[in-house]
C-alpha cells in the first residue's frame, strides 16, 4: 500500500518529491484576521479549504464589528504547503478563529513545531486569547501584523508593546494577499524554531 497518494492519481502532490526537512506549523489568530488568505497567497500546491458561509444564526457568536465584508468562516482547517528553502518544506494549518472550536484547535496544533499567529491591529485585543493557547500549547510563534487597507498603522516597537512580546518573538508586518511579505513572516518563524530545536550532539 502506498504511503501517500500519487501525485499522477490526485493531480495533488501534498508530499515533496524528494526527502527534505519537513515542518508542521499552524498559522493561527482571531476570527477574520486573514489566515485562509494567508494560506491561499503561500501555498504551492492546491489548497484545502472549509470555509462555509456565515449564517444569521452564527453572527450570535462570531462577532463581526470591524468585518463588514465577512461572508464566510473556517469550520475545521485550511491547508497548504511552502518550501521556502531548497530543503525544508514547510506545511501550513490554518485554525479557525473562533473560542467555540478550542478543541479542535488543540487537535490541529498537535505535532506542530511552532505557530505563526495573525494579528489585525484594529482589533489588537483579540489576539490575547490566541496568544494564550500557543503559549499553553508550549509553541515558538512568531506575530505576523496583516495591515488591512483601513487599519490604523503602528511601529514594530509601539506594536511589541502592546502585544507584550518577549524580546526574542519575531514580529513581521505584511499583507496577506502579498507573497512576499507573507513569506517573509513564514521564514521568521521558520528561522525561530530552528533555532529553539535540539542541535545533534557531535559524535566526535
Amino acid at each position: 500500500m502506498d504511503s501517500a497518494p500519487s501525485t499522477e492519481r490526485t493531480g495533488v502532490g501534498y508530499l515533496p518529491p524528494a526527502a527534505r526537512t519537513l515542518m508542521k506549523i499552524v498559522v493561527t489568530g482571531p476570527f477574520g484576521v486573514g489566515k485562509t488568505t494567508l494560506i491561499r497567497t503561500l501555498s504551492e500546491i492546491a489548497t484545502l479549504h472549509t470555509e462555509e458561509a456565515m449564517t444569521q444564526s452564527s453572527t450570535r457568536f462570531d462577532d463581526t464589528a470591524g468585518l463588514p465584508d465577512k461572508t464566510t468562516t473556517t469550520v475545521a482547517v485550511d491547508f497548504g504547503r511552502l518550501t521556502v528553502l531548497d530543503d525544508l518544506v514547510l506545511y501550513m494549518f490554518g485554525t479557525p478563529g473562533q473560542q467555540r472550536f478550542l478543541p479542535l484547535w488543540e487537535d490541529i496544533a498537535r505535532g506542530a513545531l511552532g505557530a505563526l499567529v495573525l494579528v489585525d491591529t484594529r482589533r489588537l485585543a483579540d489576539s490575547f486569547a490566541v496568544m494564550d493557547m500557543v503559549e499553553e500549547q508550549g509553541l515558538p510563534y512568531a506575530i505576523a501584523v496583516n495591515r488591512f487597507p483601513d487599519a490604523p498603522a503602528h511601529t514594530d516597537e509601539i506594536l511589541r508593546q502592546h502585544l507584550d512580546l518577549a524580546p526574542e518573538t519575531p514580529l513581521v508586518q505584511c499583507d496577506a494577499r502579498e507573497r512576499r511579505g507573507s513569506i517573509d513572516a513564514l521564514i521568521a518563524l521558520a528561522e525561530h524554531v530552528l533555532t529553539r530545536m535540539p542541535r545533534p550532539e557531535d559524535p566526535s
